[in-house]
C-alpha cells in the first residue's frame, strides 16, 4: 500500500471511529439506569418516581429501575447520588426534602453543590392533617388546642430535617405554638401511626393523605399553598389563619454534578415529553399534583430559594444540624 492510500485509510478509520463515538453519545442510555429514591416505598416521591421511570423506559429504550434508599430524611440516597459516576446511569427522583435536609443536616458531602437539577415534575401542597379523635375542626382550633396542651402537641415527621419536619416547624414559629416531633423512617410508617391515632397530627404529602380523607379516617384542616388547592376546594389554606404561611412540595429529577450536558438535555426533554402525555397528566392530576416541567435552570432556582428559606427556619427554630 503506497503512502497516499495509507493516509486515506487512516483518515477513513478516524472518521469512522469519530462517527461511532458520536452515535454512541446520541444513543444514551445504552444500558439500564438506576433511579435512586431516597425514601421508602409508598410516599409521594416513590409514587411519582414509578410513573416517570416507566415513561423514561418507554421513551429512551432502556429500563429505568427504581432503587429505594430511605433513611436520614433522604440523606442516604442523596449521598449515593452525589458519589455516583457522573455518566447519567445513576439519577435521583427527589422531593422538596432535598432543600430541607441540606439546610438542617451536616453531612460529609455538600448536597447543594454536588447534585444538580435536571427537571421538575410538578408540585402539590402539604396538608395539615389530624386524626379525627383530636377535638379540632379548624386550624384556629388546632392552634388553641396546642396552646393548652402541656408539653405541646406531638406530630409525625418523616426524618429530622425533612420537608415535613421544617414545614411543621415553620407553622409552629408563625402560629406561636409548641409542637413536638415524633420522627419516622418513612411516610408510610408515619401514616400508619397517624391512622391508628398514636400520633395526632402531620403536615403531610397530599398523595398518601388524600385516600384517607374521603373515608373519614383522617381530617384535613388546611393546605400549605398560597391558594386553595383544586382537588380540595373546601379545605382552607393555612395562610387564611396564619397570614403569609406558604410551603410547596415539589418533585423532580436530579443527577450528580458533572453529568454530560447532552445526557442532561435528553433526560430533561424526555421528562417534559412525559408531562405532556395524557396518561401521565391524568395520573398526576388524579393524585392532586400540578405538572410543571421546564428547564434545569428553573428547577435549580426553586431548589436554591427553598434552601435559603429553610436555612433561616433552622436558625430561628434553634435546630442543631446533625453531623452524619
Amino acid at each position: 500500500m503506497n503512502s497516499t492510500l495509507k493516509q486515506f485509510a487512516a483518515a477513513s478509520l478516524c472518521a469512522a471511529l469519530a462517527a461511532a463515538g458520536a452515535a454512541h453519545g446520541q444513543q444514551y442510555p445504552v444500558k439500564p439506569v438506576r433511579v435512586i429514591v431516597p425514601f421508602a416505598p409508598g410516599g409521594g416521591s416513590d409514587i411519582t418516581a414509578r410513573v416517570f421511570s416507566n415513561k423514561l423506559s418507554e421513551y429512551l429504550g432502556q429500563q429505568f429501575v427504581v432503587d429505594n434508599r430511605g433513611g436520614a430524611a433522604g440523606l442516604i440516597g442523596m449521598e449515593l447520588t452525589a458519589r455516583a459516576p457522573a455518566d447519567g446511569y445513576v439519577i435521583m427522583m427527589m422531593s422538596a426534602s432535598f432543600s430541607a435536609t441540606s439546610a438542617v443536616q451536616r453531612p460529609a458531602f455538600d448536597p447543594i453543590n454536588s447534585i444538580v437539577a435536571v427537571a421538575e415534575f410538578g408540585y402539590t401542597p402539604f396538608v395539615l392533617t389530624i386524626h379525627p379523635s383530636l377535638p379540632a375542626k379548624t386550624t384556629k382550633e388546632l392552634i388553641a388546642l396546642a396552646r393548652t396542651t402541656k408539653g405541646g402537641l406531638s406530630y409525625a415527621g418523616t426524618g429530622t430535617g425533612g420537608a415535613t419536619h421544617l414545614a411543621t416547624e415553620l407553622f409552629s414559629i408563625m402560629a406561636k405554638i409548641k409542637m413536638v416531633a415524633i420522627q419516622y423512617k418513612s411516610t408510610g410508617a408515619a401514616m400508619s401511626d397517624l391512622l391508628s391515632g398514636q400520633v395526632p397530627v402531620i403536615v403531610g404529602s397530599l398523595l398518601p393523605v388524600t385516600p384517607h380523607l374521603s373515608s373519614g379516617k383522617l381530617r384535613a384542616l388546611a393546605v400549605t399553598t398560597a391558594k386553595r388547592w383544586h382537588t380540595l376546594p373546601k379545605v382552607p389554606t393555612v395562610a387564611e389563619t396564619v397570614p403569609e404561611y406558604e410551603v410547596v412540595l415539589w418533585f423532580g429529577t436530579m443527577a450528580p454534578r458533572g453529568t454530560p450536558q447532552p445526557v442532561m438535555e435528553r433526560l430533561n426533554a424526555a421528562i417534559n415529553k412525559a408531562l405532556g402525555d395524557p396518561a401521565v397528566k391524568k395520573i398526576l392530576e388524579g393524585d392532586g399534583m400540578l405538572p410543571s416541567g421546564g428547564t434545569p435552570q428553573q428547577f435549580s432556582e426553586r431548589i436554591r430559594k427553598d434552601y435559603d428559606r429553610w436555612t433561616r427556619v433552622v436558625k430561628e427554630a434553634g435546630l442543631k444540624p446533625e453531623s452524619l
